[in-house]
C-alpha cells in the first residue's frame, strides 16, 4: 500500500510541475492581475493551494508527534471522501475556510518564489510519505475541516480534486 501512496504522490507532483509548465511563459503581471469579475489572481489561487498543503503537513505531523491512538482508514474514510470529491466536484462555489482564505493570500507575488514554495511543500510531503512507518499507511490520520477524518489516499484525492477545482479558476485568472 505504500508503493500506491507514492505512486498517487508522484502523480499528483506531475499534476502541479504540468501546471508550473503552463504558467511559465507569463509574467508576474498577468499572473498576479485579479479578474474583472472579481475573485483571487492566478498567483492568489497558487497560494491557496500551496496554503492546504502546507497546514495538511503541520497538522498530520503534530497529530503524530503525540502517538495518537489512530482508527484504520475503513469504508468511512473513504465514504467522506467520496462526499468530499463530490462537493469539490461541483459547479457551485463555496467560501473557503478562513486559514486558507482570501486575509491569508498575498497581494502580490512572483511566479519564481510561489513556484520554489510549491515544489518545497510538495518535496517536503514526498519525504514524509517516504519514511513513513508501514504502520501508519493505512491509518486515517489526515482531517479535513469539512469531511472529517480520512486515509491518506484520501488526502492525496482531495489535493487532486481541489487542484482540478481552483486550476479552472487559475486559467479564467489568466485569460481574463
Amino acid at each position: 500500500m505504500k508503493n500506491e501512496l507514492l505512486r498517487r504522490n508522484e502523480q499528483y507532483n506531475q499534476l502541479v510541475n504540468k501546471l508550473f509548465t503552463e504558467l511559465e511563459p507569463y509574467g508576474d503581471e498577468i499572473l498576479n492581475r485579479l479578474p474583472a469579475t472579481g475573485g483571487w489572481s492566478a498567483l492568489q489561487t497558487m497560494h491557496h493551494l500551496i496554503l492546504t498543503e502546507e497546514l495538511s503537513l503541520a497538522y498530520v505531523k503534530k497529530k503524530l508527534s503525540f502517538n495518537p491512538g489512530l482508527e484504520p482508514a475503513g469504508p468511512g474514510a473513504r465514504w467522506r471522501g467520496f462526499l468530499l470529491w463530490l462537493y469539490l466536484s461541483t459547479p457551485l462555489k463555496f467560501k473557503a475556510p478562513k486559514n486558507v482564505g482570501g486575509d491569508n493570500l498575498p497581494n502580490h507575488s512572483t511566479f519564481t518564489d510561489t513556484r520554489a514554495r510549491w515544489q518545497n511543500v510538495r518535496a517536503e510531503w514526498t519525504d514524509f510519505f517516504t519514511q513513513m512507518q508501514e504502520n501508519l499507511v493505512g491509518m486515517a490520520v489526515y482531517k479535513h475541516p469539512r469531511a472529517g477524518r480520512m486515509g491518506w489516499l484520501q488526502m492525496l484525492a482531495f489535493f487532486e480534486t481541489h487542484f482540478d477545482r481552483h486550476i479552472k479558476q487559475i486559467r479564467r485568472a489568466v485569460k481574463a
